[in-house]
């Protein structure tokens, strides 16, 4: 009888990994698939403890989110986006230092971050220059004082600390500088702090003292460098405070246009005709001698220049370039329309710059 080897079995091993490989990339398409669905990453609760994170002026939302990503307050970046993307309320996210909570939903902390309640300060830039109502406005924006509450503020001259030479008056004596202004502080506090600091930094000037030197007021010293803040480039203060005193002691009107746009609650490059007509108590223009308060709040610079002005007989200037602010000086009337014609074509050249 003759013997047979008996025939090896078949392996079914690897139709078996075959099948554990597919259901392995169903499933993590699966996965992927109802991810994307879902959403980006986002934490699910209302979060836990504290945190501070700063909003910097110009950023944008991803890198907010971000900001948040790495303090550990979102999951993702594009949850926040998401969010924020969706919500036009976000466009008046403003900067300053927030008190949020590590893991919140994405929604919870833009939300927490438009309500500006956990917002611990805020640093708000005074430039010089500004006019109270511009102040005013600066606060509101980027605080949690209301424009209500500033305007009424304002006029509670009694308390707000005024030096006496400012007669009861509030522009000119804000102080332009950086003010931090926490959740808690008031309109009071902040004015206050902002008059006070005026008084400080004046205080090293002598002004009473240095304003008597060149036969004028506190007060017309402050007056006359409001007009220099606004009417020239930092390089040019002590020739403007110069035209300035010169034109005073000639009884020559000081026709300068800040003053009848303050007067008129404007700020155009050109006045018309009619606008220079129009009788205010700022119309240098129609009036001899100062306005009847500062036009603005000044800097520093420009009071020291008033105080220590250039020498010369300059009784005439005019910024033939608004770019660059190159100002000429002249004493006789023929170079000044000289000078305006040059002011003039540039104008021509800049229509832009000069319909403002």
């Amino acid at each position: 009888m003759t013997s047979r080897k008996s025939a090896k079995p078949k392996s079914r091993l690897f139709p078996a990994v075959l099948i554990v490989l597919v259901l392995a990339v169903v499933v993590a398409g699966v996965r992927y698939v109802m991810g994307f669905l879902a959403g980006p990453p986002n934490y699910a609760g209302p979060g836990f403890g504290s945190v501070s994170v700063t909003v910097h002026s110009g950023d944008s939302l991803s890198v907010v989110g971000n900001t948040l990503k790495g303090a550990n307050v979102v999951a993702s970046v594009d949850a926040f986006v998401e969010a924020a993307t969706v919500n036009p309320d976000s466009q008046s996210l403003q900067p300053g230092t927030y008190l949020l909570k590590h893991e919140m939903t994405a929604q919870d902390a833009l939300n927490l971050l438009l309500s500006r309640k956990t917002r611990q300060s805020n640093a708000v830039v005074i430039t010089e220059g500004l006019q109270a109502r511009e102040i005013v406005n600066l606060f509101a924006q980027q605080t949690h004082l209301s424009k209500q509450e500033l305007a009424a503020t304002l006029k509670l001259v009694d308390k707000l600390g005024l030096p006496a030479f400012a007669k009861g008056k509030v522009e000119g004596y804000l102080f332009p500088a950086s003010y931090e202004v926490g959740e808690r502080q008031t309109a009071l506090e902040v004015l206050r702090t902002m008059i006070n600091t005026f008084k400080s930094k004046v205080n090293p000037l002598s002004l009473e003292t240095n304003a008597r030197k060149i036969g004028l007021t506190p007060q017309q010293v402050m007056i006359i460098a409001s007009l220099v803040q606004a009417e020239s480039h930092p390089r040019d203060y002590s020739k403007v405070a110069r035209v300035v005193l010169n034109r005073l002691k000639s009884d020559m009107p000081l026709q300068f246009d800040s003053t009848v746009n303050y007067g008129l609650g404007k700020s155009h490059v050109i006045l018309t005709t009619a606008q220079l007509q129009t009788d205010t108590p700022f119309n240098t223009y129609l009036r001899t001698g100062l306005p009847p308060t500062p036009i603005n709040n000044p800097g520093l610079e420009a009071i020291k220049a008033v105080l220590h002005p250039a020498d010369g007989n300059w009784i005439y200037f005019v910024t033939v370039n608004l770019k660059t602010q190159e100002t000429k000086f002249s004493e006789s009337y023929s170079e000044f329309l000289k000078n305006k014609n040059e002011f003039l074509t540039w104008c021509n050249q800049n229509p832009g710059e000069c319909s403002k």
